[in-house]
């Protein structure tokens, strides 16, 4: 396997476990605001209403600080190219000796380590620097507004569920069939960011549950004093 190839898998990887927490975070952000307005009505009309407006909220959110946050690591990662650029232009022997060194620190002895830097540098001399010194691959710098969409679908796909779950029963069914859903959902998506972080199962979907529970308990608790105050 090549270290495009590897490159490109763990960048999968990375959007991967980032749709699943995204998804999480929908699930339990929107389970905990309907079940809260569950706590203090009964009307369907007003549930639904917050539970949308929930979701758009927190959708958005999600993506314009994605948005942000990838821009910022992608400008970083330009500026930093830039300035190896620069010192390649115009240190390319400092550059080559820096290389040397880098090789070495990852176990190679300095014959072997030189002769790997010298032809790293002659096929391509930033993609090397940048490969090795920065930790960044210059053909795979994030994209925001992927970045965006992607938490953008995942939070909502998770809202849906505890959305769907507490509009569709009978009123006196609704709390208990989106708290036994929600906390369905919750196990899968502890399962899975388990298996793509090579985590323990068992941690992971005890932590996400329990999270998850303890917020709808409060916000249902919350709801109904506020309900019958």
């Amino acid at each position: 396997m090549t270290d495009t190839q590897s490159a490109a898998i763990s960048t999968r990887l990375n959007w991967l476990r980032a749709g699943v927490l995204g998804a999480n975070d929908g699930i339990i952000s929107t389970a905990g605001l309907v079940v809260g307005v569950a706590g203090a009505t009964t009307s369907r009309t007003a549930i639904l209403t917050a539970g949308v407006a929930g979701l758009l909220a927190g959708s958005l959110s999600m993506a314009a600080g994605e948005y942000v946050s990838v821009s910022s690591q992608r400008d970083s990662e330009r500026a930093a190219l830039e300035v190896e650029r620069r010192e390649l232009a115009a240190e390319p022997e400092a550059e080559l000796d820096e290389l040397t060194g880098l090789l070495m620190g990852r176990g190679l002895d300095h014959a072997v380590a030189r002769e790997a830097a010298e032809q790293l540098t002659e096929r391509d001399a930033l993609r090397a620097h940048a490969r090795v010194e920065l930790g960044i691959e210059p053909d795979e710098l994030a994209n925001p507004w992927h970045a965006a969409l992607a938490s953008l679908v995942a939070f909502t796909v998770g809202a849906v569920l505890p959305l769907l779950a507490i509009v569709l029963p009978g009123a006196s069914g609704r709390v208990p069939v989106t708290v036994g859903a929600v906390l369905c959902a919750l196990t899968l998506c502890g399962v899975l960011s388990a298996r793509l972080g090579g985590a323990p199962v068992g941690r992971a979907v005890l932590r996400n549950v329990l999270g998850g529970a303890l917020a709808m308990a409060v916000t249902y608790a919350v709801g109904t004093w506020l309900g019958t105050a």
